[in-house]
């Protein structure tokens, strides 16, 4: 019998993460402080995150940093993930190639963000810091970090991009359950909050209004309180480089190599994630793997972005990023991919797309639902919207392959089940999802605003 699935033993576990700056042909532009216009600092950074993560974010030096042993401990409780072969798939659309994909959807809270939640929990518990804030898009992050904080005994607000407040309410009830205050995001709760409402009183909120908010609540009392981030910057994709570290080793025991390497984006968290592990090896000439980040047609970064210095967040509170944006006022279509509704990639993915290192691939809301569905019908896993993206570009991979009739291999990442999606589901089956693509007018607005931006 075929083996399907590729495990690997607790003591096989990487007990390292693996730090891309260090290896990167060009870093990055530094990150701006907002206030002074000069590169972060640590200290700087230390003011919004907790410093451990302050002092990764701008390590350009170390390639392995080391995994606290109690989060690596806790890593155990879902890891390693498995890494599997699609046969279903692979049969269903009669392609040569061989799809395989990274399954994070197994993690107690459903999706890859455990990685980095749990880590940044651990240190802000370790500096004896009591409260943690932080956004969520479609939930999956939030019901992370609401589940890390209870784990280290720290308190957690967090803030919800309003539309998926409402059209997702069991991540909402998950994020409960563990002990979080879930606040619809803008709310009259934070200045920027309420400046949002008075320009708009019906904004549906964005990732960047949400982190607006989070961020304003970390400042009120930095002593106790620190603001925790999902995706974009470079600790938390530190963090989640355990999903390649750990693909690595199972596809020796697979006994093949990815050509191809696919991932949703929406800050760039899972992408990274996956990718900078193979990544490495690029760099150094032994392998030529491509790597895919797959966003939607409706917030397309990478493919359609403009490359500037703009901030994380829409009130301005974040450090100044390089990063290929849409703009920090931009407000993307309600669309059921949540987590990928963010304006702006990371400085570190904003370098490497910018070499060439990786692509963009825009996907629509209905050809990513229309994956979905062939994937669970043919795997049995219904996978959330977000991932739906990957799998969708995954299968436009895999019938080039059949075209040419050749044998690549291809991973995904699988980021997380869509079991909290079903009404996303529900819609798509009775034919009410449009698909949104984003015009060149919007493109010249953010333009004429990011324009105003130092350079």
């Amino acid at each position: 019998m075929k083996q399907k699935r590729f495990f690997l033993q607790e003591d096989q576990i990487p007990k390292q993460w693996y730090n891309i700056q260090a290896d990167m042909p060009v870093k990055p532009a530094p990150m701006l402080d907002p206030q002074t216009l000069k590169p972060v600092t640590v200290e700087s950074l230390s003011r919004i995150f907790c410093e451990e993560c302050s002092r990764q974010e701008l390590n350009f030096t170390d390639r392995w940093i080391d995994i606290p042993e109690k989060v690596r401990e806790m890593y155990t409780y879902y890891r390693s993930t498995p890494l599997v072969r699609a046969y279903g798939l692979e049969e269903a659309l009669g392609t040569p190639a061989h799809i395989y994909f990274k399954n994070e959807s197994v993690s107690p809270v459903g999706s890859h963000k455990l990685n980095s939640a749990l880590a940044q929990a651990w240190y802000c518990k370790q500096e004896g810091i009591t409260n943690v804030t932080t956004e969520t898009g479609a939930g999956q992050w939030g019901t992370a970090l609401a589940y890390s904080a209870k784990l280290f005994g720290l308190e957690a607000a967090v803030y919800q991009v309003k539309v998926s407040y409402e059209q997702k309410p069991y991540r909402r009830s998950m994020m409960q359950v563990f002990g979080a205050q879930v606040t619809p995001s803008p709310s009259m709760s934070t200045r920027a909050g309420k400046d949002i409402l008075t320009k708009n009183p019906f904004h549906q909120g964005s990732l960047g209004t949400a982190i607006s908010e989070a961020v304003e609540l970390a400042r009120e009392t930095p002593e106790r309180c620190k603001y925790t981030l999902g995706s974009t910057m470079s600790h938390v994709s530190l963090h989640q480089t355990i999903i390649g570290l750990e693909a690595e080793k199972q596809f020796e025991m697979a006994g093949e190599y990815p050509d191809e390497v696919i991932a949703c984006f929406g800050g760039g968290s899972n992408f990274s994630g996956v990718a900078f592990p193979f990544m490495r090896h690029v760099f150094s000439g032994e392998k030529k793997t491509r790597f895919f980040a797959a966003e939607p047609a409706s917030c397309p970064k990478i493919t359609r972005g403009i490359l500037s210095y703009d901030y994380g967040d829409e009130a301005g509170y974040t450090p100044l990023i390089p990063m290929y944006t849409l703009g920090h006022q931009f407000q993307p279509a309600n669309i059921h991919a949540g987590g990928l509704r963010y304006h702006g990639a990371g400085a570190v993915v904003t370098q490497l797309a910018k070499d060439g290192y990786m692509e963009g691939m825009d996907i629509n809301q209905i050809e990513a639902f229309d994956a979905a569905v062939l994937f669970a019908k043919s795997e049995g896993i219904i996978p959330a919207p977000e991932s739906s993206h990957a799998i969708a570009a995954t299968i436009r991979r895999a019938m080039a392959c059949k075209e040419s009739g050749e044998e690549k291999v291809l991973l995904f990442n699988l980021t997380g089940h869509g079991l909290m999606d079903m009404s996303a589901y529900d819609q798509y089956l009775r034919g009410n999802l449009i698909n949104y693509s984003i015009s060149d007018e919007e493109i010249k607005k953010s333009e004429e605003i990011l324009a105003e931006m130092p350079k």
